[in-house]
Order: structure tokens, then C-alpha cells, then sequence
């Protein structure tokens, strides 16, 4: 056994799995807050520049921590280089980037409930790729956790459910979610030898230099965004957030964990946005919203296999 891999079986026990779990979670929490801001900006901020100029920012922020970090280990990144590729475009450029254009043709409500087919999709693709197979009782957790999801969205209504329709933005949705799912998998095939900040600082450049062609695209052809202090900050903020803090804490998740159990944490994201969403966008807070929440965090416990009274 490698000192990677006995510190990460010590830390995948106990209390290290809460502290994995926790993580993943704060992760999930900044990219809930990411719907929010991105929903809040799209008319005035098309969808490719928001993806392109938050992760320029990621990449600055990164930078002066990271660049020292990187002495002597950039022929890891030449060893690699195609590793490093399909990560960049697949994590940094394009799920997000797919995930905003789609919700300009699709509603906040039939988004969240799509991405909350990530963890099916995440054990999926593990499956084929690595040969994981999920436990019956985590797939019991997901199966409650997405059900958690649907009260959410669906308002707590069976007819506000049935009314659901499909639109090209949904497909636009569906189509980022096995990206991201492959990302999450292939992750953990990143050098050990190189740390976490240092790593995702390697794939900003790449995930920039994939989305260059689309942003000239969008900004001559489409619509170019329009700049105020006000959408500065909100792309400052999910630079910082939703793009260097979430991926860090997310990598560092998946890194401990592995993909399919980490995965179990992404029905959060839509709780924490509809909870976003009455905090700052002064939406009511119902009845569907604690039940959602609820039978949410029981499916993720389930499907953990987090053993709190062990790890006390």
C-alpha cells in the first residue's frame, strides 16, 4: 500500500468520511449559489463569456499560490499531457458552459431536476469504466434523494410534476451531465505527485484555450456582455467560488471517497438553491421546501454510508 492510499483508507473512515462528506457538500453549496447568480445575470451575461471570464478569475486567484508549486513538475504535465486535456475541457470548459446556455431555454425547475440525475449517471459510468458497482442501499439513497429533488421542484404538487415538458435546453442539460460525470471518474487518474491546487491551476489554461473559439463566437455573433460593477462582481464571485473553492473542495472530495460516493452529495445543490433562492431572491419558503429537504439529507445519509455513532 502507497502512503497515498493509507492516507486516504484512514481518511475514508470515521470521522475523515464526515470530513470528506463536508467538503463535498460546501462545494455543492457554491455551485447552488452559482445557479443563482448565473439565473440573476443571464439576460445582460450570455451564458459562453460567463463560463470564459470565471475561470479567467479562477485562474488568477490560483496563480500565486500554484506557480511555486509547479517547480519541477511540469514534465509531469508533458507526461500527461493528454490526461490533462480531457480534464480541462471536460471539468473546467464545458459542463457549466453547456449547463448556462441550456438554461436560457429552460426553466430553473426542469435544470434541477436534470442534474439531479448525476449520481445515476456518475454510478453508471463508473461502472462501465472502472467496474464499481453500487450497493442496493445506495441506490436506495439516491432513489430517495432524487425524490427529495422532485418534491423541490415540483412544488409539492403531482400536477405542477405532470406538466413537465421537454425543450432543447433540457437536452443541452442532459448532455453536460455524462461530461461531468466523466471528469469526476477519470479524476483520480491525476499524477499523486503533483497536489490538488497546483493540478486544477494546470487546467484552467486548458478549459480558457477550449472555450476561446466559442466566447469569439458568441460575443461577435450572438451577444457580447455588457460590463457594470455589478456583473464584475458576480463574475469575481463565482471565479472565487463557484470555480477555485468548489473544484478544490470537490476534487479533494472525489479524491478521498472515489466518484460514486461522492457523487451522493449532488442532490445538495438544488436544496441549497431553492434555500438561496428565499434567502436573496426573496422567494417563500413552503411546506415542500422542509419535506424536500428532509427526505434529501435521508437519502444522502442512506446512500453514504456514513456511521455517525462509529465515528463519534
Amino acid at each position: 500500500m502507497t502512503a497515498s492510499s493509507g492516507i486516504a483508507a484512514r481518511m475514508t473512515s470515521g470521522r475523515g468520511e464526515i470530513y470528506a462528506f463536508g467538503l463535498l457538500i460546501l462545494a455543492s453549496l457554491f455551485w447552488s449559489s452559482n445557479w443563482v447568480v448565473g439565473r440573476g445575470i443571464h439576460e445582460i451575461f450570455p451564458p459562453v463569456a460567463l463560463s470564459f471570464y470565471r475561470w479567467l478569475v479562477a485562474m488568477a486567484v490560483l496563480a500565486p499560490f500554484a506557480i511555486p508549486r509547479l517547480r519541477g513538475q511540469w514534465h509531469l504535465v508533458l507526461r500527461h499531457w493528454k490526461l490533462f486535456a480531457f480534464l480541462g475541457a471536460s471539468g473546467i470548459a464545458w459542463p457549466q458552459c453547456i449547463t448556462y446556455i441550456g438554461l436560457n431555454y429552460t426553466t430553473a425547475v426542469n435544470g434541477s431536476l436534470l442534474t439531479a440525475g448525476n449520481p445515476f449517471m456518475m454510478v453508471l459510468l463508473a461502472w462501465l469504466i472502472d467496474g464499481q458497482v453500487a450497493t442496493s442501499r445506495q441506490l436506495g439513497g439516491m432513489v430517495l434523494s432524487f425524490l427529495g429533488v422532485v418534491i423541490i421542484v415540483a412544488h409539492g404538487s403531482l400536477t405542477t410534476l405532470m406538466q413537465f415538458q421537454f425543450n432543447p435546453g433540457d437536452l443541452l442539460i442532459v448532455v453536460s451531465i455524462p461530461l461531468w460525470c466523466a471528469y469526476s471518474i477519470i479524476l483520480r487518474r491525476r499524477p499523486r505527485e503533483m497536489d490538488g491546487l497546483a493540478f486544477l491551476f494546470v487546467l484552467t489554461p486548458i478549459g480558457l484555450v477550449s472555450l476561446a473559439p466559442a466566447v469569439a463566437y458568441e460575443g461577435i455573433f450572438v451577444r457580447a456582455p455588457h460590463w457594470s460593477w455589478s456583473t464584475l462582481l458576480a463574475v469575481i464571485y463565482v471565479g472565487v467560488t463557484a470555480s477555485a473553492a468548489a473544484y478544490m473542495l470537490w476534487n479533494r472530495g472525489v479524491e478521498l471517497l472515489g466518484p460514486s460516493r461522492a457523487a451522493f452529495s449532488l442532490p445538495f445543490q438544488p436544496m441549497f438553491a431553492s434555500l438561496l433562492a428565499v434567502l436573496l431572491l426573496g422567494e417563500e419558503f413552503h411546506a415542500y421546501n422542509a419535506v424536500g429537504f428532509v427526505v434529501i439529507v435521508a437519502g444522502w445519509y442512506l446512500s453514504s454510508g456514513l456511521k455517525l455513532r462509529g465515528a463519534a
